[in-house]
């Protein structure tokens, strides 16, 4: 990386506190499912009321991570993060303050878009300093929204214990503005003019080689985002709900689910590093594949440990999907665009989630049963792996980053 800031020790060094800072802003995504039964009780409503903060959570989540692009590609991650920092504290402790679940609801827009500040623009911010570790600096900084779902819920559950939602939820405030805004400060560097000419010209050289405009192979990458996320949002969003069918019972199905995550994890780095060497849009179609592959198995009925089995398949094929995403973003558009484009994409993966989630559930109360929710995801994984197939075919040999 002579001449250029890329794979420097700084740039490893940039990584470490990312992913930190990740595990820490991503709370906002967990949170709320955690605290769900309490808040249920708290407001005397339905369980289908006391969705509606997390469905606003990840509305707010979806519209950070398609707004937010440019204003990385223009001020950098410090301010972004900075922001994030106080939405995120000012979602949490105003809403212990309320009595009123629409009240609470509408506060949950900010700790979706808090979230998304520390999603989609970090991963492009991240892979601006990297080009031939770019794969796995992506994989590892996305992991931290897995590594949060991980470490958080018991935390939460612990305060939550002694002192209800409305006890966590502060506390969780008090985090997310201790750590999020000092450390905002240290992601103030950008990258030079050298190393983003570097990655200008290697980009510009990849694309030439598929002969479609970034406008194209964006909406083509929006639409294989959709896809692949419609198709995983059914294991994800519903293996509580086909535990509880198949009579193994919730708890089942929340242990599965962390087994699923911390599969994604490892599935995240592993297929980082493969991107490093084959490319984005080869992880893409290789993930994509096995996604379909493990999705497929939940048709099969069998024995509570067969599920939490093909729970971690699942969980080691999908993980490497949506990072593959900002990958082939920088591999074949301009850095100067990164926030921006990257972005984009990220939200149509995530609109893809609550799309899936939706109509497995729906499919759901049609059939009264998962079956063909199931045969549905198959159907969109289909065409995630098509599109990959095409761009594929069109983008020929990869070019080295080094």
């Amino acid at each position: 990386m002579t001449g250029t800031q890329h794979d420097s020790a700084y740039s490893w060094a940039r990584l470490g506190i990312s992913l930190a800072l990740s595990m820490v802003g991503s709370i906002g995504l967990w949170a709320t499912i955690v605290v769900l039964p309490d808040m249920q009780a708290d407001f005397g409503v339905s369980r289908g009321e006391i969705a509606l903060p997390y469905i606003v959570t990840m509305t707010g989540f979806a519209l950070g991570n398609l707004l937010l692009g440019p204003a990385v590609d223009r001020w950098g991650m410090a301010p972004l993060l900075a922001v994030s920092a106080l939405a995120l504290a000012f979602g949490f402790a105003a809403s212990t303050l309320s009595t009123h679940l629409v009240v609470v609801s509408a506060l949950h827009a900010f700790m979706g878009l808090g979230a998304a500040a520390c999603f989609g623009p970090l991963i492009a911010d991240v892979s601006l300093w990297f080009l031939k570790r770019r794969g796995i600096a992506v994989a590892v900084v996305a992991s931290g929204n897995y590594l949060s779902g991980t470490l958080w819920p018991p935390i939460i559950a612990y305060v939550m214990a002694d002192h209800g939602w409305r006890g966590a939820y502060l506390m969780l405030a008090i985090v997310t503005i201790t750590v999020l805004l000092p450390g905002a400060a240290l992601l103030r560097r950008r990258i030079d003019a050298a190393s983003t000419a570097r990655a200008r010209h290697l980009a510009a050289a990849n694309a030439a080689e598929t002969g479609l405009s970034p406008m194209v192979l964006q909406s083509l990458l929006m639409l294989a985002g959709v896809s692949c996320c419609v198709a995983m949002a059914m294991p994800q969003v519903h293996i509580v709900a086909l535990c509880v069918d198949r009579g193994y019972g919730a708890a089942a199905g929340a242990g599965m689910l962390s087994l699923m995550l911390a599969g994604g994890v490892v599935s995240r780095v592993f297929f980082g590093g493969f991107a490093d060497r084959f490319g984005g849009l080869v992880t893409l179609f290789l993930s994509g594949s096995l996604q379909m592959m493990a999705l497929s198995l939940f048709l099969l009925e069998g024995s509570m440990t067969s599920l939490y089995v093909i729970a971690l398949v699942f969980g080691l094929s999908q993980g490497g999907i949506v990072p593959s995403y900002a990958i082939v973003v920088r591999e074949y558009m301009t850095p100067d665009e990164a926030g921006r484009r990257v972005g984009i994409v990220i939200g149509a993966t995530v609109m893809g989630m609550a799309l899936g989630g939706w109509m497995a559930g729906w499919l759901y109360d049609l059939t009264a049963s998962y079956a063909a929710a199931i045969w549905n995801g198959l159907g969109w994984n289909a065409m995630n792996i098509a599109i990959a197939l095409f761009l594929l075919s069109r983008a020929g040999p990869r070019r080295a980053m080094a």
